[in-house]
């Protein structure tokens, strides 16, 4: 029995090799932290917290992985995603100033975008639905997906409210809720994708992005690196690209009645 334990804690502790690097990487942080206190810029204590928080949840997710990883279980990794999608979608659904239904907005946006994409990747043989391929593809799509739909319930909202008189006037001029928001829909849309699209202008240019870093570093060739990159690079654009015009078409429809009328709706500012 002692022995098992002891072993289970060698596995642990060796697994432990790159503290030191952690720390100097940290050390940055702590730097940071005395720059903020410094410059009084007061943000030490989110530093702290994000540091603290960031470095719980991937060592959990890490040993949540593994486990995964060694069932290689469909219904798990299924399940995964699930818990992913709905984590990204609560937190996008707190950029909604009082949109009404935007956790339903946030969840079906992501949720669509995401899924779309991983199954065209999967149909078509790009990735296999392995939870080490699946998982960390799906990750990424995720993500991007959320920032997207955060952006755009951010932005829509305050340029819907701001220019209430004249989506009004539009409207009472015949002009259909479609027609007289375009302009609100088509900024929030741009805004939301600038960010991805000057990145997939730049990359290899400005950065080397994430994956094919990884790659190299894990030793792999240059070449097979931005084979890689080349794939997850355009899978983002897509998954983006599909949840931005989703997020974007849900959230004006919120603002609007089956009549094509704006609904009186708390003004951003004072939404909770």
């Amino acid at each position: 029995m002692l022995d098992d334990i002891f072993n289970e804690l060698d596995v642990v502790f060796s697994n432990l090799d790159d503290l030191p690097r952690i720390g100097v990487s940290l050390a940055l942080v702590i730097l940071a932290g005395a720059i903020s206190r410094w410059q009084r810029a007061d943000l030490e204590r989110d530093l702290a917290v994000a540091t603290v928080r960031s470095f719980i949840q991937l060592v959990a997710i890490g040993y949540v992985l593994e486990l995964i990883f060694d069932q290689e279980s469909v219904l798990w990794t299924a399940l995964l995603l699930g818990i992913m999608i709905t984590i990204a979608a609560r937190t996008s659904a707190r950029r909604g100033h009082g949109t009404p239904a935007a956790g339903a907005i946030a969840f079906v946006s992501i949720s669509l975008g995401s899924v779309a994409t991983l199954a065209v990747l999967v149909v078509f043989g790009v990735f296999e639905f392995k939870p080490q391929a699946i998982i960390p593809i799906g990750g990424m799509i995720i993500g991007n997906s959320m920032s997207v739909a955060s952006m755009i319930l951010d932005r829509m909202p305050v340029d819907l409210m701001e220019n209430r008189v004249l989506i009004e006037s539009r409207l009472a001029l015949g002009a259909t809720s479609r027609q007289a928001s375009h302009p609100q829909f088509r900024r929030a849309l741009r805004s939301a994708m600038i960010p991805h699209i000057d990145t997939t202008k730049t990359t290899g240019l400005i950065k080397l992005p994430g994956a094919m870093t990884g790659m190299i570093l894990a030793g792999a060739s240059p070449l097979e690196a931005v084979q890689l990159q080349i794939i997850v690079m355009y899978m983002i654009v897509g998954a983006v690209s599909f949840t931005g015009l989703i997020a974007a078409y849900l959230t004006y429809r919120a603002y609007f009645t089956s009549a094509h009328q704006l609904k009186s709706v708390a003004p951003p500012s004072a939404a909770g």
